[in-house]
C-alpha cells in the first residue's frame, strides 16, 4: 500500500465533474478520482476549514464514531472495476472492522478525521498521472525561446 496526500478537490473541465486528487506521499504519481457534487463539496469545506451551520452528513459519521470510541484506522483505494474505484475504510474498537466505502465518503470521513489516506500499488500502475513541475515546463519554455527566431512568425 502507498500512503496518499490529499492535494484537494478540482472541477474538470469542458464536463465540470469534481475530482479529488491524491499525490503519492512519496512519489510524484497523482490519482484523479471523479466523484459527486456533494461529496466534493463536503471535502473541500473541510480542506478550507470552513464551518457550516449544522454538521454536514460526513460530520455526523464522525461525531458518532467518536461517541462510540471508534477510530478509523486507515482508508484504503483498493480496486477499480470498470473505471469505478472501490475503498475500505478500517475502524478499530478492539477489533478491526473492514467497511466498504465509496472512495468520496470514505476520504469526506479521513479528512475529519485525520486518518491516513492509502492506495494499492496496481491502482496507482493503472490509473494514476504524472505531472511535471513548474520548474521542469519553465525549462522547456525557455529552451523553446532559445530556438524560436522571428522568422518563425512570419506568415
Amino acid at each position: 500500500m502507498i500512503l496518499m496526500e490529499i492535494v484537494g478537490v478540482r472541477i474538470e473541465l469542458p464536463t465540470n465533474q469534481p475530482i479529488v486528487l491524491l499525490r503519492e506521499k512519496d512519489g510524484e504519481r497523482i490519482l484523479p478520482i471523479w466523484i459527486g457534487v456533494s461529496e466534493a463539496i463536503a471535502i473541500a469545506l473541510h480542506l478550507q476549514q470552513v464551518e457550516t451551520a449544522r454538521p454536514m452528513t460526513h460530520d455526523l459519521l464522525k461525531n458518532m464514531l467518536d461517541e462510540l470510541k471508534v477510530t478509523p484506522e486507515k482508508v484504503v483505494i483498493d480496486d477499480l472495476v470498470d473505471g469505478t474505484f472501490y475503498a475500505t475504510i478500517t475502524l478499530n474498537d478492539k477489533k478491526a472492522h473492514q467497511i466498504s466505502s465509496r472512495p468520496s465518503d470514505a476520504i469526506a470521513l479521513a479528512v475529519r478525521c485525520d486518518t491516513p489516506v492509502y492506495t494499492e500499488e496496481k491502482i496507482l500502475d493503472e490509473a494514476s498521472i504524472v505531472l511535471e513541475t513548474i520548474e521542469e515546463e519553465v525549462d522547456r519554455f525557455r529552451d523553446f525561446l532559445e530556438e524560436i527566431n522571428p522568422e518563425d512568425f512570419e506568415a
